[in-house]
């Protein structure tokens, strides 16, 4: 059994050493007792049992670069279909419960359920109204710069507008994910209160994917969300590398050959510009079959071919079997047009 008393000598032998360092008992436990969780400190890293990381790193790193080409390809489709220029950027790939999900959204909203065959659950699609209302103007041919959007639901008509905007977006997002599995992508029902869809329990862990969209001087979210249990079972699919390639990738021989055998049967656009002139309006109500417009082009100057606005031929007039025609004489160089543009603005 250890002796629990310190010894005469044990004792004085402290005392020594205290006075030596000049501190009490006391103040030397306490001075140890700051020094203790400075060391422990370094050790110790912030957990949020509330929002477990479930998704890692890589397949969060592959989510974002798969969706950054995906906002790129959807943003020129959306604007091909609303003729006007719309950007479409992502801000954030986050993974959160979807309480916290549901509850940061606004209401009313455009929330759309997304079936994802074969996956599991259901996805969410939420545009917020401050960019939706502008995209459903400018589809109705209008300039799309109201400054305070209507907060309401959507009427039967706008659903319809919208479901050609939620077209476009499944159709791009089949695209980004054909090289990870071929998804049947449907919207199901649309919904304007976030918070009476419970596709998941509260906790669940989702990932959060949005993206800004910026249609002249309005701009609002787009927000796809993807629940953990849908992706669970292709998580080993979402690889960094496979998307580096996907995005980084060349164009091969093949490739080229394919899209140019796919363009060469495309119609485009032919204008020949005989000559440009000014003449007065009196003249031009009166004009009438038979009537000869003078011009300041000089005959034997070459007349400019435009394809698609844009010129590429040089040619002179002529006839064929009886027909008016042209016959292109060499091919316009970029840099030769601009050359030309300027001489003739100096004559």
């Amino acid at each position: 059994m250890v002796d629990d008393f310190l010894s005469q000598a044990e004792v004085e032998s402290l005392l020594t050493a205290m006075d030596s360092k000049g501190g009490t008992a006391r103040e030397l436990d306490h001075g140890e007792a700051l020094r203790q969780p400075a060391r422990l400190s370094n050790k110790v890293s912030p957990r949020d049992f509330k929002r477990p990381e479930r998704v890692g790193k890589e397949q969060m790193r592959a989510l974002q670069t798969m969706h950054e080409g995906f906002g790129r390809n959807f943003g020129a489709a959306l604007s091909a279909l609303l003729r006007s220029m719309v950007e479409v950027k992502l801000t954030s790939v986050d993974q959160l419960t979807y309480s916290e999900f549901v509850f940061s959204l606004g209401k009313p909203t455009c929330f759309n359920l997304i079936k994802a065959a074969p996956l599991e659950g259901q996805l969410i699609l939420d545009i917020n109204p401050s960019i939706l209302f502008p995209l459903i103007d400018r589809l109705l041919g209008g300039c799309s710069d109201t400054e305070s959007p209507t907060q309401r639901p959507l009427t039967e008509i706008e659903l319809r507008l919208v479901g050609r905007i939620t077209d476009l977006f499944l159709a791009e997002m089949k695209h980004a994910w054909g090289t990870v599995l071929e998804l049947n992508l449907e919207v199901e029902r649309v919904e304007s209160n976030p918070q009476l869809v419970q596709i998941v329990p509260p906790n669940e862990v989702v990932i959060l994917i949005s993206f800004e969209l910026t249609l002249g001087a309005m701009r609002g979210m787009m927000n796809l969300c993807i629940p953990f249990n849908s992706i669970e079972g292709i998580s080993n699919k979402l690889g960094a590398n496979s998307w580096s390639t996907y995005s980084k990738r060349p164009a091969s021989p093949e490739s080229i050959q394919q899209v140019s055998h796919q363009l060469g049967g495309a119609d485009v656009e032919l204008i020949v510009e005989l000559a440009d002139t000014q003449i007065a309006t009196a003249d031009l109500i009166g004009l009438q079959v038979g009537d000869v417009i003078t011009t300041e082009h000089d005959i034997h100057q070459p007349l400019i071919v435009s394809v698609a606005g844009r010129p590429k031929f040089h040619a002179e007039p002529g006839a064929f079997k009886g027909c008016k025609a042209i016959q292109v004489t060499e091919r316009i160089i970029e840099n030769q047009v601009s050359v030309d543009v300027e001489n003739a603005a100096c004559d």
